[in-house]
């Protein structure tokens, strides 16, 4: 039962300079929600109760989205705006259920996670990257949690991507695969296209054994000389704590880069009916053709 999920949002958002120069980069908007949300969203529909953000200064937007603002509903609330009054209470974590901590140096994913090591009570937990925002008929980390069990050891949603690109993700070393799922056999962080074991490339869902939190404890700098969750992952493994990807059912989006934010973008917009008629009218003016 994965009822806790940790979202690391302490990054600078170097590539959205200078947006993100007073904004958080989770509070980057795609269409008509901040990518936070997105996230956040998508644990819900997965059935999380316990949200844990690791946060770092400058990121208190981020807490204020998710809390109440009694003023600005008072006022929806007086003119009748219901609609919109629905969407900013649907947007709360109730109380209890949120926490945030403060990561106070850069020093890498693994770090991050590790930092969540004494609020998690249960035997895994979901970890979920907001720069990655998946659109898919069932929200992504609820088909992995329907479809992980405890042989799955950690789980890792995956994607195939171009060869050029392997360099920018953890790849995986694949032993066997059978349907959705991939066993790997290692774990490699951000390889030399050459020196690449495959081109299945780990993307920001997982679901974690609480287990991680010893090796990433290590505090051994990695790739980039930081503390990288994939070499927690590769020690787990060499413990015969088995590593799975999932080929998950949806469409990524890597809104860390402008590229995929403004993909995001166009997709969901391509998406909402009452959107997609204007969409389809800019792009005419524009001479750029709307698939699909």
């Amino acid at each position: 039962m994965i009822k806790t999920a940790v979202f690391p949002v302490a990054g600078l958002g170097s590539r959205f300079l200078p947006a993100t120069k007073a904004i958080p980069k989770e509070m980057l908007v795609v269409v008509d929600k901040p990518l936070i949300q997105y996230a956040v969203e998508e644990a819900k529909a997965a059935g999380i109760e316990k949200f844990i953000f690791i946060t770092s200064q400058g990121k208190e937007a981020i807490e204020d989205h998710f809390d109440s603002h009694s003023g600005l509903e008072s006022i929806l609330q007086a003119r009748g705006k219901t609609d919109d009054l629905t969407k900013i209470r649907s947007i709360r974590i109730p109380e209890g259920q949120a926490l945030f901590i403060r990561q106070h140096e850069p020093l890498g994913l693994g770090h991050a996670v590790w930092c969540a090591r004494h609020y998690i009570q249960e035997d895994a937990f979901a970890l979920l990257l907001a720069d990655d925002l998946i659109q898919a008929t069932t929200p992504c980390l609820k088909q992995m949690v329907q479809a992980y069990s405890e042989e799955d050891g950690n789980m890792a949603a995956v994607i195939d991507v171009p060869k050029n690109e392997v360099n920018r993700y953890g790849v995986l070393n694949i032993l066997t695969q059978f349907g959705l799922k991939v066993c790997a056999k290692a774990v490699v962080e951000k390889p030399d296209a050459a020196t690449a074991p495959s081109s299945t490339a780990i993307i920001g869902r997982y679901i974690l054994r609480t287990s991680i939190f010893e090796p990433l404890g290590f505090k051994k700098q990695g790739a980039g000389g930081e503390i990288q969750l994939t070499d927690g992952l590769q020690t787990m493994l060499g413990a015969n704590v088995p590593l799975t990807g999932f080929r998950f059912n949806g469409d990524r989006y890597d809104c860390g880069t402008k590229v995929g934010w403004l993909q995001a973008n166009l997709a969901l917009a391509a998406a909402d009916p009452e959107l997609r008629p204007y969409l389809e009218s800019v792009m005419t003016t524009l001479k750029v053709p709307l698939a699909g």
